[in-house]
C-alpha cells in the first residue's frame, strides 16, 4: 500500500470571503460540497472526480471548478500524488464583484476545463492574494478578471438536477440544513419526507450523491468553519457544530477539507 502523503498550506487570507490553499497529496476526499465557489489549477499529477456531469479527470494545467453546494469528490489516479492550488470564494462577495458583468446565478457548468486564459488569470490572482505586499487595487483587478473569465466562459446553470431535488429529499435537506448541530434519526427524516427510511436513503444517494449522514457531517464542518472564523476555540466550535468532541471535528475537517481546524482558523482569523 502506498504511503500517505498530504501537505497542505492554508494561506492567510487578505480578503474576507476568500480562502486560498496549496495542496500536495494522495489523499482521497470523500463526496462533499462547499458553500463557496471553488476555482483551482492542477500543478502536477492526475485527479479523478465524481461530479454532476459524471466522472471527470484533471491533469497538469487543467482548471478545476465547483459551484456552491455542488457535490464532488477527489481521487488521485492510481493513488499517485497530485498537486494543485485552489481558491474558494463566498457567493456574496462574487455577486458584488461581477453583478454588472455576469447575469444569472453564481454557478459553473464545467468541473474541469482546459482553459489557458483562465489558468493565467487564476495564477495572477493567487499570487496577489498570497503576497502581502500586493496593493489593493491590483488585487481587486485580478479578482474581477478571474471571476468574470470563469463565469462568462464556464457558467451558469445548475448541474445536478434541473428543478432541484424531489420533494421528499428536499424536505430532508431542509431539516438537516436548519439545525445541523442537532442529531436526527433516519426515521424522523423519513417521516418528514413522507416515505420509508429505505426510500429516503435511496433517493438521497441518487439525487444528492451521498447519504443523509454524510451530508449532515459536511454541514457540521461548514458550521464549524463559521464558528472558527468568528474567533471561537476549536473545542467551542466542536460543541456549537454538533460534534461529539473536538477530536471528532478534527477528523471530519481533515477528511473533508484536508486541514485541521486550528490551521484553518489561523489562516482566516
Amino acid at each position: 500500500m502506498a504511503c500517505r502523503i498530504h501537505h497542505v498550506e492554508q494561506h492567510r487570507s487578505v480578503i474576507r470571503g476568500i480562502e486560498a490553499m496549496t495542496l500536495i497529496s494522495n489523499h482521497y476526499f470523500p463526496r462533499h460540497s462547499h458553500d463557496q465557489l471553488g476555482i483551482g489549477v492542477i500543478a502536477f499529477g492526475v485527479q479523478r472526480s465524481w461530479s454532476g456531469v459524471g466522472q471527470v479527470e484533471a491533469s497538469a494545467g487543467d482548471v478545476i471548478m465547483c459551484s456552491p453546494g455542488e457535490m464532488h469528490d477527489g481521487v488521485p489516479l492510481e493513488g499517485r500524488v497530485r498537486g494543485w492550488r485552489i481558491m474558494y470564494f463566498d457567493p456574496v462577495l462574487v455577486g458584488s464583484k461581477v453583478e454588472d458583468d455576469v447575469a444569472g446565478r453564481i454557478e459553473v457548468t464545467r468541473p474541469v476545463a482546459r482553459d489557458p486564459l483562465l489558468a493565467q488569470n487564476f495564477a495572477r490572482l493567487f499570487a496577489s492574494m498570497t503576497t502581502p505586499q500586493s496593493d489593493d487595487l491590483g488585487r481587486e483587478e485580478n479578482l474581477v478578471r478571474c471571476l468574470v473569465c470563469a463565469l462568462r466562459r464556464h457558467g451558469a446553470r445548475r448541474l445536478s438536477y434541473n428543478n432541484g431535488p424531489s420533494p421528499p429529499v428536499a424536505k430532508a435537506i431542509q431539516r438537516l440544513d436548519f439545525a445541523p448541530n442537532e442529531s436526527v434519526p433516519l426515521s424522523e427524516l423519513a417521516a418528514l419526507a413522507g416515505v420509508s427510511r429505505f426510500q429516503l436513503l435511496r433517493g438521497f444517494v441518487r439525487e444528492i450523491g451521498t447519504t443523509p449522514h454524510a451530508y449532515l457531517v459536511q454541514r457540521r464542518v461548514c458550521l464549524a468553519k463559521q464558528v472558527l472564523a468568528a474567533g471561537e476555540t476549536p473545542a467551542q466550535a466542536a460543541i456549537a457544530a454538533g460534534f461529539a468532541d473536538q477530536s471528532h471535528m478534527t477528523r471530519a475537517f481533515v477528511r473533508h477539507l484536508g486541514i485541521t481546524p486550528s490551521r484553518y482558523q489561523l489562516a482566516v482569523a
